[in-house]
């Protein structure tokens, strides 16, 4: 009998002094940095679902095919730039494009899939001048962003290593940093609010979903 009450106070002193060390076995394990939310560039944004359209220079010189320039373009004659292949493009029966020493370049709104290495063209092109697209809209929600100017220059210096080939440009404005790339389903612009805070910087894809 002696032994029993001996066991149960010392079972009792055990739980005890679990309790006032916020828990013994029980305690939960510290978070792991695979726990913790991916920066800016750690993630890579998946390929469209369906179409998408791109607006920019469709460079071409007859002999490689042509290409989709959506980032910056050196104004040069014949222009220069590095863009996306492009999968059954015809310079046949179109207006709107320029030759010089055999390269044809012109401004066009391109439309078909991508899949990460090239762009398969499925409809017939639109020069921009005459594209009239819906505006989509502001991001921003006509508010200021809450960026400070010194951080927001931080987070703009880091960008071309974060993004890569994927980065065209970025600048600030009201609070906020905006970042053009080529393509993003929002994995990044999700990124970008888990790291910076939802109110810092705004992701543009130049590819843009078709509906």
């Amino acid at each position: 009998m002696n032994r029993r009450r001996l066991a149960a106070t010392a079972v009792a002193a055990f739980a005890v002094t679990c309790l006032a060390l916020s828990g013994c076995a029980s305690a939960a394990p510290p978070a792991s940095s695979a726990d913790a939310a991916p920066r800016l560039g750690e993630v890579s944004p998946g390929l469209p679902d369906g179409e998408v359209v791109g607006q920019g220079m469709v460079l071409g010189d007859g002999e490689d095919g042509a290409q989709l320039c959506l980032g910056p373009v050196a104004e040069s004659a014949p222009p220069q730039c590095a863009g996306i292949p492009l999968v059954g493009w015809s310079w046949e029966g179109l207006d709107g494009f320029e030759t010089t020493g055999g390269v044809k370049w012109g401004s066009y709104a391109v439309q078909g899939t991508y899949d990460g290495t090239s762009f398969t063209v499925t409809q017939p092109p639109i020069m921009l001048a005459l594209y009239d697209p819906m505006a989509p809209a502001d991001p921003t929600g006509g508010e200021p962003g809450a960026g400070a100017e010194d951080e927001l220059l931080a987070i703009q210096e880091e960008l071309p290593d974060r993004l890569r080939d994927a980065y065209f440009a970025s600048y600030p404005q009201d609070g906020w940093l905006f970042v053009d790339v080529l393509w993003d389903d929002g994995t990044w612009q999700d990124a970008a609010d888990g790291e910076f805070g939802a109110d810092t910087v705004i992701i543009r894809s130049a590819l843009r979903e078709i509906g």
